[in-house]
C-alpha cells in the first residue's frame, strides 16, 4: 500500500452518519495529497471496501450498527495488515480508546478535532507515526503500565472491567443495564461480553453466568 510518496494517501472513511462521512470528504477532498476512495457505514460494509480497494487508511468510528469499530478494526489488520486505522470518535471513554488500540489501531482522536490536524494527523499515521492527544497518551501509557496481575486466582485471563462485566451478567442485567451500572458505553459492553466469552472458552451469556457462579464472582446481596 505504499505509493512511494508521489500517489494521494488512499482513505476509507467508515460512520454511519452520512452527513458526517459527507463533510469528512469534503474536508479531505481540498488536499490533493490525500483521496477518499470509499465510505462505508456498517463493520461489513468496511472489510469488504478494504479488501477491494486497498486504501493505506481508514477512518474509523467506534459505534457502528452491526458491531464496533474494534470489531472492523481486528479483521482489517489481520487480512490486510499494511492497512493502518485511525478513529475518529466522540467517545472519550477510556475502555472504549484501549480496545481500540489493543485492536490495533494506529491512532484515536476526537471529532470535535481541528481539520488541519486530522489532515496532519493522517499524513503522519500513513509515514509509521501513531496519533494520540497529549491526555490519551497519558491514560494509554497508565494503563499498559500496570501490572498485569490475576484479578481472580482461577481466572487469570480476565481484566478488571471484564470481571466487572461478568458480574453484572451473572446477575441478570441486560447489556442497556450494565452500560448504565458501570457508566459506559452499550457498545463497550458488548465488546466486553465477545472478549469474556473468547477468553473462557464460552459460547453464550448463560455458560458465562455458570462459569461466574461455579467461581464465586458474583456479588452476593
Amino acid at each position: 500500500m505504499n505509493n512511494g510518496g508521489r500517489s494521494p494517501i488512499r482513505v476509507v472513511v467508515v460512520d454511519d452518519h452520512v452527513l458526517f462521512r459527507e463533510g469528512l470528504v469534503a474536508i479531505i477532498r481540498s488536499e490533493s495529497e490525500i483521496q477518499v476512495v470509499g465510505q462505508a457505514g456498517t463493520v461489513e460494509e468496511a472489510v469488504e471496501m478494504v479488501g477491494s480497494l486497498n486504501p493505506d487508511i481508514v477512518l474509523m468510528d467506534f459505534g457502528l450498527p452491526d458491531g464496533t469499530g474494534v470489531d472492523a478494526t481486528r479483521r482489517i489488520v489481520e487480512e490486510f495488515p499494511d492497512c493502518k486505522i485511525i478513529f475518529l470518535t466522540m467517545s472519550e471513554e477510556d475502555d472504549n480508546l484501549f480496545a481500540a488500540i489493543r485492536g490495533g489501531a494506529r491512532g484515536y482522536l476526537l471529532k470535535n478535532m481541528q481539520p488541519k490536524k486530522l489532515v496532519a494527523t493522517i499524513k503522519s499515521v500513513y509515514l509509521g507515526e501513531s496519533a494520540l492527544s497529549r491526555s490519551m497518551t497519558m491514560r494509554v501509557m497508565e494503563e499498559f503500565a500496570r501490572t498485569e496481575a490475576p484479578v481472580h486466582k482461577g481466572d487469570p485471563t480476565l481484566t478488571r472491567r471484564e470481571l466487572d462485566v461478568l458480574r453484572e451478567l451473572a446477575a441478570g442485567f441486560s447489556n442497556s443495564e450494565i452500560a448504565s451500572h458501570l457508566v459506559v458505553s452499550e457498545n463497550t459492553v458488548k465488546y466486553h461480553v465477545h472478549s469474556i466469552l473468547d477468553k473462557l472458552g464460552l459460547s453464550d451469556r448463560k455458560e458465562a453466568a455458570e462459569y461466574a457462579r461455579k467461581h464465586g464472582l458474583v456479588r452476593q446481596g
